[in-house]
């Protein structure tokens, strides 16, 4: 500024509305920002707008987003998060079958189960003669180690959630019972069965058997590798194989299962149910449907446990809080208290890596329990030299060991001396037994893996792997499997819709001929089956059961195989049906329950 120059007069705060001032009328005092005088047309950076139309609009615009916030957590946590999910289920289910005729039935056996008394001794077989009161033997395990929480609730304290002898589908849509019960029912209710417990494992302080189900966890590299080049596929299953199935298909979780929920039995333990995971192939629709299962979504697992008196059964988030968050397990390695991987109990629907690799650092786990190796035995008594007593069985046999072509047509009675039926057992190529021996029965949890990597993995049929000395325990764990590990009721009800719907077809298409609507059926598995060679053209299915099906039979088809154009050669002769053509029956069905409702049609 030049000397003398007259000073400058001072700019005077701009008013709001003043079309010299270049500013808008958007607060009070000169600004933008409503704090006084500013450059026109800048607000200040996180000033709040004024209360005006254009902060209503902003005002409405955060409580929308609020409510779309708030709304779409509220619907997670209510009906689409898989924690919860099950446990909505189970309270429908549970309110839904303890009402009417059921209730009545509960409340009858709880009068009889009291007018028993309580003091009985019956046996070690059931029957008359045989078994404890059902109420009695659920008070036969003490509290959990530690201390904490109480023993499991007696049977009379558990609810009936379905009937054990029959089948009511008054509840799941049908059909009549009477139609349910002739087509579905081939269990029966032996109460005697019931009341037996292993001689094994005793007393105590309560034990526990953990297992990682075989054909649990993962996706297909159908579903997973969608769009991938053939060698990226090969690099994505080797790098990340815990994106894949640990096992096969629904059919070996349920060899494994059943296996499984006898040894626990066998061992006098307490079986943990692993947690609902992704299961292999059954994966459908799940942005429709839920799509993480547990072995109780297909069997009345947990009525299980209340209807036995020698076998307790849980879930994995009862087990964690009450053995792992108490501190009563160590680390294999360390000796140190080890809790679950970010101290969660829940795992439903959750990646059951961690959770599967932290249970094997705090467990037993057996590896050389391998079912392709060797026989699992157990003794009539319990106590050490009782397992050495079945060792010396096994050597008696090597002397002369038996080949399985001498059993062919010429089975051994079932009542036999145990080493006749041992010789018979071990006669497939075992060389070995599987001993439950003292480390094992003095661990407080014993786990076993399902690890292809370490070739573990208990895929057998319960009936080829364990042998009982006692030939009555045997028949008994066949019973057992028999009667109880049957598909749920809402399975079997949609399967018994289906079976009476296709009679309905049959009979309409000869009413004079088929008046009973009877139909054969065909089991034409394609998609993922491994063996090539079964892989038979319709032409040549036809060939074979030519002989066995007359022409233009009704003739139900359970398939993996998706092409019709494929079955035109068994279309010409016989009139086929498959389970996609009675959609009506299957409303309201989870589409990952078709496998096994193909299986019992």
């Amino acid at each position: 500024m030049a000397v003398g120059s007259p000073a400058p007069e001072k700019e005077k705060p701009a008013r709001v509305g003043d079309p010299s001032s270049g500013v808008v009328g958007v607060g009070v005092g000169g600004g933008s920002t409503g704090r006084g005088p500013g450059p026109p047309g800048r607000r200040r950076r996180g000033a709040a707008p004024s209360t005006n139309a254009s902060s209503r609009t902003y005002l409405l615009f955060l409580a929308t987003c609020a409510f779309v916030v708030g709304t779409g957590h509220l619907l997670h946590l209510r009906v689409a998060d898989p924690h919860n999910v099950h446990r909505h289920a189970a309270m429908r289910f549970e309110r839904e079958h303890l009402g009417g005729r059921q209730r009545e039935a509960h409340e009858e056996k709880k009068k009889k189960g009291r007018g028993r008394g309580e003091g009985q001794d019956q046996g070690q077989f059931g029957g008359q003669d045989g078994g404890r009161v059902r109420g009695q033997a659920k008070g036969r395990f003490a509290k959990p180690r530690g201390g904490g929480g109480d023993a499991v609730p007696r049977w009379e304290e558990r609810p009936l959630l379905h009937d054990l002898a029959g089948l009511s589908c008054s509840d799941h849509g049908g059909p009549e019972d009477d139609v349910a019960t002739e087509e579905m029912v081939y269990w029966k209710d032996v109460p005697s069965d019931a009341t037996f417990a292993s001689p094994i494992g005793r007393g105590g302080t309560r034990k526990y058997l953990t297992f990682e189900p075989d054909g649990y966890r993962g996706e297909s590299c159908a579903a997973v590798c969608r769009g991938l080049r053939p060698a990226n596929r090969i690099r994505l299953t080797l790098r990340t194989p815990h994106l894949f199935p640990t096992g096969g298909g629904f059919n070996n979780a349920r060899m494994s299962m059943e296996t499984i929920v006898v040894m626990a039995h066998a061992m006098g333990r307490t079986l943990v149910l692993p947690p609902s995971q992704g299961i292999y192939l059954l994966r459908k629709d799940r942005d429709k449907q839920r799509v993480h299962f547990s072995f109780e979504d297909f069997y009345h697992m947990e009525q299980i446990g209340y209807e036995h008196e020698g076998l307790d059964i849980i879930h994995m988030k009862d087990f964690l809080k009450l053995e792992a968050m108490t501190g009563n397990l160590r680390n294999k390695t360390t000796g140190k208290v080890s809790f679950p991987p970010g101290n969660r109990t829940d795992w439903d629907g959750m990646d059951p890596k961690p959770l599967k690799e932290w249970l094997r650092d705090v467990t037993l786990t057996p590896l050389d329990w391998d079912p392709q190796m060797c026989l699992a035995a157990f003794p009539s008594d319990d106590g050490h030299e009782h397992f050495r007593e079945l060792e010396g069985m096994l050597t008696q046999i090597k002397a002369k060991f038996p080949s399985w072509s001498e059993y062919k047509d010429k089975p051994t009675a079932v009542d036999a001396p145990p080493l006749d039926r041992m010789r018979e057992a071990v006669s497939s190529g075992f060389k070995k037994l599987c001993v439950y021996n003292q480390t094992m029965q003095e661990a407080p949890v014993v786990h076993f893996m399902c690890y292809h990597k370490m070739r573990v993995r208990m895929l057998t049929h319960f009936y080829a792997f364990l042998f009982f000395e006692d030939w009555r325990q045997d028949l008994w764990s066949k019973r057992f499997v028999r009667d109880h590990l049957r598909y749920t009721d809402e399975i079997q009800c949609a399967a018994a819709r289906v079976v009476a719907a296709v009679r309905r077809l049959a009979r309409n298409r000869d009413p004079s001929g088929n008046p009973n609507g009877e139909f054969d059926s065909f089991h034409i598995r394609r998609g993922d089956f491994q063996y090539k060679n079964t892989r038979l053209e319709a032409d040549q299915i036809y060939e074979n059961s030519r002989d066995e099906i007359p022409e233009n039979t009704t003739v139900f088809v359970a398939t993996d195989h998706q092409g019709r154009p494929f079955f035109k050669p068994l279309a010409a002769h016989y009139n086929l049906v498959f389970l996609n053509d009675f959609k009506l029956e299957l409303k309201g069905v989870n589409s990952n329950f078709y496998g096994m409702i193909d299986q019992l049609v």
